[in-house]
Protein backbone atom coordinates (compact mmCIF):
# COMPACT_ATOMS: atom_id res chain seq x y z
CA UNK A 1 0.00 0.00 0.00
CA UNK A 2 1.11 3.21 -0.82
CA UNK A 3 0.89 6.24 0.82
CA UNK A 4 1.10 9.60 -1.31
CA UNK A 5 1.17 12.71 1.18
CA UNK A 6 2.43 13.05 5.00
CA UNK A 7 -0.51 13.45 7.18
CA UNK A 8 -1.10 15.39 10.42
CA UNK A 9 -0.27 12.41 12.46
CA UNK A 10 2.95 11.93 10.80
CA UNK A 11 4.21 15.58 11.34
CA UNK A 12 5.05 17.04 14.37
CA UNK A 13 3.45 20.31 15.55
CA UNK A 14 5.07 24.00 14.65
CA UNK A 15 6.98 24.41 17.96
CA UNK A 16 6.88 21.23 19.04
CA UNK A 17 10.37 19.90 20.90
CA UNK A 18 11.00 16.45 19.70
CA UNK A 19 13.37 14.36 21.82
CA UNK A 20 16.55 14.02 20.51
CA UNK A 21 16.82 11.25 18.04
CA UNK A 22 19.34 10.24 15.22
CA UNK A 23 18.20 11.19 11.89
CA UNK A 24 17.95 7.01 11.14
CA UNK A 25 16.26 6.17 14.52
CA UNK A 26 12.16 5.29 14.92
CA UNK A 27 11.00 5.42 18.15
CA UNK A 28 8.07 3.88 18.87
CA UNK A 29 5.59 6.94 19.12
CA UNK A 30 6.40 7.29 15.29
CA UNK A 31 6.28 3.67 14.33
CA UNK A 32 2.54 4.03 15.58
CA UNK A 33 2.00 6.97 14.01
CA UNK A 34 2.90 5.75 10.71
CA UNK A 35 1.31 2.34 11.35
CA UNK A 36 -2.11 4.18 12.41
CA UNK A 37 -1.76 6.55 9.06
CA UNK A 38 -1.05 3.89 6.78
CA UNK A 39 -4.58 2.53 8.29
CA UNK A 40 -6.36 5.74 7.58
CA UNK A 41 -5.12 6.18 4.29
CA UNK A 42 -5.51 2.49 3.15
CA UNK A 43 -7.79 1.88 0.22
CA UNK A 44 -11.09 -0.25 1.17
CA UNK A 45 -10.69 -2.23 -2.49
CA UNK A 46 -7.42 -3.46 -0.97
CA UNK A 47 -7.07 -3.17 2.57
CA UNK A 48 -4.26 -4.17 4.56
CA UNK A 49 -3.49 -8.20 4.81
CA UNK A 50 -4.25 -9.71 7.99
CA UNK A 51 -0.69 -11.03 7.84
CA UNK A 52 1.36 -7.56 7.01
CA UNK A 53 -0.87 -5.94 9.76
CA UNK A 54 0.37 -8.73 12.83
CA UNK A 55 3.87 -8.47 10.78
CA UNK A 56 4.15 -4.44 12.15
CA UNK A 57 2.42 -5.40 15.29
CA UNK A 58 5.12 -7.75 16.17
CA UNK A 59 7.93 -5.15 14.96
CA UNK A 60 6.12 -2.92 17.33
CA UNK A 61 5.92 -4.85 20.05
CA UNK A 62 9.73 -6.37 19.63
CA UNK A 63 11.02 -1.79 19.08
CA UNK A 64 8.66 -1.45 22.13
CA UNK A 65 10.33 -4.27 24.47
CA UNK A 66 14.09 -3.34 22.88
CA UNK A 67 13.65 0.10 24.15
CA UNK A 68 12.59 -0.73 27.11
CA UNK A 69 15.27 -3.09 27.88
CA UNK A 70 18.19 -0.61 26.78
CA UNK A 71 16.33 1.62 28.99
CA UNK A 72 16.71 -0.86 32.01
CA UNK A 73 20.86 -1.90 30.90
CA UNK A 74 21.46 1.79 31.14
CA UNK A 75 20.63 2.10 34.96
CA UNK A 76 21.94 -0.88 35.74
CA UNK A 77 25.24 -0.35 34.01
CA UNK A 78 25.06 3.05 35.69
CA UNK A 79 24.77 1.33 38.98
CA UNK A 80 27.07 -0.73 38.79
CA UNK A 81 29.95 1.89 38.01
CA UNK A 82 29.29 3.31 41.11
CA UNK A 83 30.79 1.56 44.37
CA UNK A 84 28.44 0.92 46.90
CA UNK A 85 28.75 2.21 51.12
CA UNK A 86 28.39 -1.32 52.15
CA UNK A 87 30.30 -2.87 49.42
CA UNK A 88 33.57 -1.03 51.16
CA UNK A 89 32.40 -1.47 54.92
CA UNK A 90 35.04 -3.74 55.29
CA UNK A 91 37.49 -1.22 55.44
CA UNK A 92 36.35 0.21 58.55
CA UNK A 93 38.60 -1.00 61.26
CA UNK A 94 42.17 -1.50 59.04
CA UNK A 95 45.01 0.31 58.33
CA UNK A 96 45.55 1.83 55.08
CA UNK A 97 48.12 3.27 53.35
CA UNK A 98 47.32 6.52 51.14
CA UNK A 99 48.82 8.37 48.78
CA UNK A 100 46.90 11.78 46.91
CA UNK A 101 47.28 15.59 45.62
CA UNK A 102 46.45 17.63 48.94
CA UNK A 103 46.92 21.32 48.09
CA UNK A 104 48.93 20.70 45.06
CA UNK A 105 51.13 18.64 46.17
CA UNK A 106 51.70 14.87 46.47
CA UNK A 107 51.13 13.84 50.03
CA UNK A 108 50.91 10.26 51.81
CA UNK A 109 50.28 8.59 55.23
CA UNK A 110 48.42 5.74 56.80
CA UNK A 111 45.42 5.44 59.26
CA UNK A 112 43.10 3.19 60.45
CA UNK A 113 39.50 3.55 58.66
CA UNK A 114 36.81 4.35 61.46
CA UNK A 115 34.12 5.62 58.81
CA UNK A 116 33.20 6.01 55.50
CA UNK A 117 31.12 9.07 54.13
CA UNK A 118 28.95 8.77 50.61
CA UNK A 119 29.22 12.91 48.93
CA UNK A 120 27.87 13.52 45.65
CA UNK A 121 28.38 10.00 44.74
CA UNK A 122 32.40 9.87 46.12
CA UNK A 123 33.25 7.97 48.43
CA UNK A 124 35.56 8.90 51.03
CA UNK A 125 37.77 7.36 53.94
CA UNK A 126 38.02 8.63 57.46
CA UNK A 127 41.03 7.46 59.23
CA UNK A 128 42.26 8.25 62.62
CA UNK A 129 44.99 9.67 64.37
CA UNK A 130 44.02 13.29 62.61
CA UNK A 131 40.58 13.10 61.33
CA UNK A 132 42.14 12.77 57.68
CA UNK A 133 39.87 12.17 55.20
CA UNK A 134 40.97 10.77 52.02
CA UNK A 135 39.35 9.44 48.58
CA UNK A 136 39.31 5.98 48.59
CA UNK A 137 41.12 6.00 44.65
CA UNK A 138 44.28 7.30 47.15
CA UNK A 139 44.19 3.94 48.95
CA UNK A 140 47.33 1.89 47.90
CA UNK A 141 47.86 -0.67 50.57
CA UNK A 142 44.99 -2.54 52.94
CA UNK A 143 46.28 -4.38 56.11
CA UNK A 144 44.83 -6.00 59.28
CA UNK A 145 45.15 -3.84 61.85
CA UNK A 146 45.62 -4.80 65.51
CA UNK A 147 46.57 -2.54 68.01
CA UNK A 148 49.19 -3.68 71.31
CA UNK A 149 48.89 -2.26 74.26
CA UNK A 150 51.87 -3.20 77.07
CA UNK A 151 51.72 -6.78 75.64
CA UNK A 152 48.69 -7.29 75.38
CA UNK A 153 46.61 -7.29 71.76
CA UNK A 154 44.17 -5.16 71.38
CA UNK A 155 41.79 -6.04 68.28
Amino acid sequence: MNVNSPSAATMPAAGSRQPAQSASALGKDAFLQILVTQMKNQNPLEPLKDTEFIGQMAQFSSLEQLTNLNQTMNRSVEIAGKPSLMEQAHLIGNKVFWEQEMDGQLQSGEGVVKALTVKDGRLTAELEPGDIKISLDAIRRIEEYTATKIGQEIV
